[in-house]
């Protein structure tokens, strides 16, 4: 995308923007919107508020607020959106990529989020555009939300691990071909959920159910989802065995 720039959100005006860009994205309520408050604590705490803008007009922004687990520290990227008008044009990935550098320059080695599985198009971008791997699924992790785009279903979510100093990540990063894995096993989804959920509510349902259920076994396995394929008919998660670093 021309005329985009990448920077972190500069005081309380700009992280309002973002605050209206989430009613803009996900169309939440007023409870479940991040305020500006959860942006300064953020910055002050050794997160990150990003932002992505277009002639000056912010189009999209990413948060994250660091973590600890077993010892180590690490970056939770919380939320990332892009204005509906400018999806599938590069700002989502220019976004993540600043967010690696930064990450990278702070000594960083792990970036997690989550992501719904069906949400075929983010599957295919976190996992072979950006080289991130799912070790966890988590069931209705927030609960029932106000946003339309979750349509009304429990917000089971895939943890994305994004190892930014990894072979893989470097590879997917610089549009190489991704090492490869051994196969052990696949999870599908199908192509039409987005429709199935506004026409079939139940069906949907069941659909997320044998999801979760098949994510499960093959996580349990200690497996990884680290591959994602498309067709016409489904998207694909490939499972195998994964090595951090």
């Amino acid at each position: 995308m021309s005329d985009l720039e990448v920077r972190p959100l500069n005081g309380h005006a700009e992280f309002a923007q973002a605050v209206e860009l989430q009613r803009a994205v996900w169309q939440f309520e007023e409870l479940e919107l991040l305020p500006v408050r959860l942006f300064v604590v953020a910055e002050k705490v050794g997160g990150q508020a990003l932002g992505a803008f277009k002639n000056g007009c912010l189009i999209g922004f990413c948060l994250a607020i660091p973590g600890i687990r077993d010892g180590e520290v690490y970056l939770h990227s919380h939320m990332l959106g892009v204005l509906p008008e400018f999806r599938n044009a590069g700002a989502g990935r220019a976004l993540k990529l600043a967010q690696r550098d930064d990450a990278l320059a702070r000594g960083f080695k792990l970036i997690e989020w989550t992501f719904d599985p069906l949400e075929l198009k983010n599957a295919h971008f976190n996992i072979e555009r950006l080289g991130a791997i799912v070790p966890r699924y988590v069931l209705n992790q927030y609960g029932s939300t106000t946003s339309p785009l979750h349509g009304g279903l429990p917000t089971d979510r895939c943890t994305a691990q994004w190892w930014i100093r990894s072979r893989r990540v470097e590879a997917a990063v610089t549009q190489h071909p991704l090492p490869p894995v051994p196969v052990a096993g696949q999870v599908s989804v199908p192509a039409d959920i987005d429709e199935i959920k506004q026409r079939d509510p139940n069906r949907a349902r069941e659909i997320q159910s044998r999801v979760s259920r098949e994510f499960q076994e093959m996580l349990s396995k200690g497996w990884a989802a680290t591959g994602f394929e498309r067709t016409s008919e489904a998207g694909v998660y490939v499972f195998g065995p994964w090595p951090s670093e």
